[in-house]
């Protein structure tokens, strides 16, 4: 399987070798993520999918699972990770501290900081609706090529 991630480039992926057969329906019969997921965003109509570097292993299985029902596959971009002190992704499964929200404009700008996005002075005392306007305007991904994770 070869794709080309938005951000990552190229990715080849051999998917009999690298991950063997995978679980499409569980034991208890539940559809498993990968099908479900390739199901969901077929019948949303979704054509872009941006996530976490940390999912670009399940991408090949679920451009396969696109091929074989006959669905067109979503472009990919797989953004770094951000991550603590110790490498450990930041997440609720990881008991990551929840993010402070009592002022949300200052969470966003720290955010965009984090990814590279150089977001100008002139936007310190800018609301979230400023803010997250700037940010579609000037998303700039290729600041955060070669990338995994932040920190």
């Amino acid at each position: 399987m070869v794709f080309n991630d938005l951000l990552q480039g190229e990715i080849r992926e051999n998917i009999a070798s690298q991950h063997g057969d995978f679980i499409i329906q569980r034991k208890d019969r539940i559809i498993a993520y990968q099908l479900a997921v390739v199901i969901d965003d077929h019948l949303q109509g979704v054509n872009h999918i941006v996530r976490g570097y940390d999912l670009l292993e399940s991408t090949a299985k679920q451009i396969y699972l696109h091929q074989l029902l006959g669905y067109q596959a979503p472009s990919y971009m797989h953004v770094p990770i951000i991550v603590d002190q110790q490498g450990q992704k930041l997440s609720k499964q990881n008991f990551a501290q929840a993010v402070d929200d009592s002022n949300r404009s200052q969470t966003l700008l720290q955010l965009l900081k984090l990814l590279k996005q150089n977001p100008p002075s002139t936007l310190a005392n800018a609301s979230v609706k400023q803010l997250l306007q700037w940010a579609i305007e000037n998303w700039q991904p290729q600041k955060l090529s070669s990338m995994t994770t932040i920190n």
